[in-house]
């Protein structure tokens, strides 16, 4: 499974809802069942817009929200890798006489198994921030499981988020990846773009989940911020 590719197309979907103000659950599950026209709808969405609209069950409707979270406007691994990038470079340069660790490489620079672990990684920070206000029930876990299968996700795929979706909610378990400060803040800043604004639960999983990342609380309201002002 080429998973960068797949965190490409995924963001790219999320930008382009963001554009246009719709939802793949609304606009583009209207497949059908069988035939060439079912092929063609199938191959023009591509499997980042069919993994949106898996998200797009996960935010739900009992929250209220948009598909995938008004910060995938950021449409790239580039800026999203970019950005957390940065933030962390301009936290390091505020740490005067500190021994700070080096920030290490960006997603976008990754190659071979080094990008698809942190791609993999990725998804299930999206996955897990998807569902961290609970809400996923028995009845929405039969509609992301139709939908999966309306979609043709390839098996490795809906293997994949189907495991990630069966887990407890672990903050240690998606922090488990992130082998460098980069790394950390793109799980990080990827999982704040993906709730938007947070609730209760969504709140507390953030925190968790930054304490298991280990990134220090000025640093993660400096890529909070970032967040905030990309959505």
């Amino acid at each position: 499974m080429d998973t960068k590719g797949l965190i490409e197309q995924i963001l790219n979907a999320g930008r382009e809802l963001a554009e246009q103000g719709q939802t793949i659950a609304q606009n583009k599950l209207d497949i059908p069942a069988e035939g060439s026209e079912r092929e063609a709808t199938l191959s023009g969405m591509g499997k980042g817009a069919a993994i949106a609209g898996v998200l797009a069950l996960l935010l739900g409707t009992k929250t209220g929200r948009g598909v995938t979270g008004a910060g995938l406007k950021l449409g790239t691994l580039g800026a999203l890798g970019g950005l957390a990038y940065k933030t962390y470079q301009n936290w390091q340069s505020q740490q005067a006489g500190q021994t700070i660790s080096p920030a290490g490489a960006s997603i976008e620079n990754l190659t071979g198994p080094q990008a698809e672990q942190r791609s993999l990684a990725l998804l299930k920070a999206m996955i897990a921030a998807a569902k961290a206000d609970g809400h996923i029930d028995a009845a929405e876990g039969a509609k992301i499981d139709d939908m999966m299968s309306k979609l043709d996700l390839e098996s490795a795929t809906a293997k994949l988020i189907k495991e990630e979706l069966s887990k407890p909610l672990d903050p240690k378990d998606i922090a488990a990846s992130a082998d460098t400060p980069e790394a950390a803040s793109e799980i990080y800043l990827t999982s704040l773009l993906v709730i938007g604004e947070a609730n209760e639960n969504e709140r507390s999983y953030l925190n968790q989940l930054a304490d298991s990342l280990k990134i220090p609380k000025e640093l993660a309201q400096q890529i909070e911020n970032q967040a905030n002002q990309t959505v």
